[in-house]
């Protein structure tokens, strides 16, 4: 058998299901819970942030998910019949669609139709990161949700000194199965919304079946891991190929210790997760 280093090296961040059992047996890992010392760093909402050690990096644990559509060409539809529901684009009752929606350049009271192609008909959706060098009625200026496994920060969050920006990269691991994804941070959410609204894309690589952004997971993928590179998308700016990104989230993981560290963490799922959540003063 190859040694557990050789073997790991060779998996790359492609949202591959990875049986904890099997690594624990690989690695052979050494650290306990008491040997991950995590140093609290912020806290928003009910969900603790800490600092990754002698690196940039944060993380944090949370079983909250919902689902974002935005960026997807097929998200909205004038018939609501698109990925998710014209209500979660505050269209037509809210004021706040044109946060949501690309406004139609000749009638500035309308969203955009897009007028032919696979997906003529749609209402085109934005996200807070695009490509400006796409024309503003291009679908490709936007991230799209239905294939490009992204983050959204609430806005109060986003706010928050050191958190990151748009077009920061991490990785995101499902701490019960090791299903593990890379993601861009790509869209802001409403203000005070708790932590944990995903793309479609990024629920999938999660381990998320029938993934709908109209009612959610199907079943609960439980406590995810999700670290954060803040200043990333400065050194690596978006847009990006999925190996691209999944490259990217290679070297940025090397730089806080591997992909044998990271899953070092998590060898006890319980415990990370228990570690995480504990409450000030008790670590």
């Amino acid at each position: 058998m190859p040694h557990a280093s050789a073997v790991l090296t060779g998996i790359q961040i492609n949202g591959m299901c990875v049986l904890l059992a099997m690594l624990s047996f690989l690695v052979g890992i050494q650290e306990s819970r008491a040997g991950i010392k995590m140093k609290k760093w912020k806290k928003y909402k009910e969900t603790q942030l800490y600092r990754v050690p002698d690196a940039s990096a944060y993380l944090y644990v949370t079983d909250f998910m919902t689902i974002d559509a935005d960026g997807a060409p097929q998200a909205y539809h004038p018939d609501d019949t698109g990925l998710d529901a014209l209500k979660h684009a505050g269209y037509p009752g809210t004021s706040w669609w044109k946060n949501v929606l690309v406004t139609d350049p000749d009638d500035q009271g309308k969203p955009y139709i897009v007028p032919s192609g696979k997906h003529s008909g749609y209402y085109l959706s934005m996200t807070s990161l695009r490509d400006r060098t796409k024309a503003v009625t291009d679908h490709a200026r936007y991230v799209d949700a239905a294939r490009v496994p992204y983050l959204v920060f609430p806005v109060t969050f986003s706010k928050i000194m050191g958190v990151g920006d748009l077009g920061d990269i991490g990785v995101a691991v499902n701490i019960a199965t090791g299903c593990y994804s890379p993601f861009v941070v790509a869209d802001i959410g409403p203000k005070n919304h708790p932590l944990g609204e995903v793309s479609i894309r990024l629920a999938e690589r999660l381990g998320g079946k029938n993934v709908c952004p109209r009612m959610g997971l199907e079943k609960s993928l439980g406590d995810i891991l999700y670290i954060i590179f803040p200043g990333s998308g400065k050194n690596y700016p978006w847009p990006h190929s999925k190996d691209r990104l999944d490259g990217i989230a290679d070297n940025l993981l090397a730089s806080i210790g591997g992909t044998e560290r990271v899953m070092a963490w998590i060898h006890h799922p319980a415990d990370i997760a228990a570690m995480l959540r504990q409450e000030p003063g008790k670590t």
